[in-house]
Protein backbone atom coordinates (compact mmCIF):
# COMPACT_ATOMS: atom_id res chain seq x y z
CA UNK A 1 0.00 0.00 0.00
CA UNK A 2 3.07 2.17 0.26
CA UNK A 3 3.10 3.11 -3.30
CA UNK A 4 -0.54 3.62 -3.30
CA UNK A 5 0.49 5.87 -0.46
CA UNK A 6 2.74 8.09 -2.35
CA UNK A 7 0.83 8.02 -5.22
CA UNK A 8 -1.93 9.97 -3.02
CA UNK A 9 0.66 12.47 -0.97
CA UNK A 10 2.06 13.52 -4.46
CA UNK A 11 -1.41 14.69 -5.89
CA UNK A 12 -2.65 16.03 -2.65
CA UNK A 13 0.79 18.33 -2.59
CA UNK A 14 0.66 19.07 -6.10
CA UNK A 15 -2.75 20.43 -5.47
CA UNK A 16 -2.15 22.30 -2.61
CA UNK A 17 0.97 24.12 -4.50
CA UNK A 18 0.14 24.75 -7.55
CA UNK A 19 -4.32 25.42 -7.59
CA UNK A 20 -3.72 28.45 -4.86
CA UNK A 21 -1.16 30.29 -7.51
CA UNK A 22 -3.24 29.61 -10.28
CA UNK A 23 -6.50 30.78 -8.71
CA UNK A 24 -4.18 33.65 -7.65
CA UNK A 25 -3.65 34.51 -11.45
CA UNK A 26 -7.22 34.26 -12.30
CA UNK A 27 -8.26 36.42 -9.83
CA UNK A 28 -6.03 39.15 -11.16
CA UNK A 29 -7.31 38.50 -14.66
CA UNK A 30 -9.30 41.68 -16.60
CA UNK A 31 -11.19 38.94 -17.31
CA UNK A 32 -12.44 38.00 -13.64
CA UNK A 33 -14.25 40.94 -12.82
CA UNK A 34 -16.72 43.24 -15.26
CA UNK A 35 -16.48 46.92 -15.71
CA UNK A 36 -18.76 47.20 -12.20
CA UNK A 37 -16.06 44.73 -10.27
CA UNK A 38 -18.58 42.27 -9.87
CA UNK A 39 -17.33 38.65 -10.64
CA UNK A 40 -18.13 37.19 -13.74
CA UNK A 41 -18.74 33.72 -15.24
CA UNK A 42 -14.88 33.26 -15.55
CA UNK A 43 -14.11 33.75 -12.18
CA UNK A 44 -16.81 31.97 -10.65
CA UNK A 45 -16.28 28.94 -12.90
CA UNK A 46 -12.33 28.87 -11.88
CA UNK A 47 -13.40 29.39 -8.30
CA UNK A 48 -15.28 26.10 -8.56
CA UNK A 49 -12.59 24.29 -10.39
CA UNK A 50 -10.38 25.43 -7.79
CA UNK A 51 -12.81 24.25 -4.47
CA UNK A 52 -12.76 21.34 -6.31
CA UNK A 53 -9.14 20.76 -6.82
CA UNK A 54 -9.16 21.39 -3.02
CA UNK A 55 -11.51 18.55 -1.95
CA UNK A 56 -9.22 16.55 -3.79
CA UNK A 57 -5.64 16.79 -2.01
CA UNK A 58 -7.47 16.56 1.29
CA UNK A 59 -9.32 13.15 0.04
CA UNK A 60 -6.15 12.24 -1.93
CA UNK A 61 -4.85 13.04 1.75
CA UNK A 62 -6.64 11.40 4.05
CA UNK A 63 -7.06 8.07 1.63
CA UNK A 64 -3.14 8.13 1.63
CA UNK A 65 -3.27 8.09 5.82
CA UNK A 66 -5.40 5.14 5.30
CA UNK A 67 -3.53 3.27 2.74
CA UNK A 68 -0.67 3.80 5.12
CA UNK A 69 -2.48 2.79 8.15
CA UNK A 70 -3.22 -0.25 6.62
CA UNK A 71 -7.39 0.09 6.89
CA UNK A 72 -7.84 0.10 3.29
Amino acid sequence: MIPLAVVLFLNALFNAVVWPTFFRRVTADPRAKDANGKATRFLKVHAVIFAIALVLALVSLLLGIIALTGML
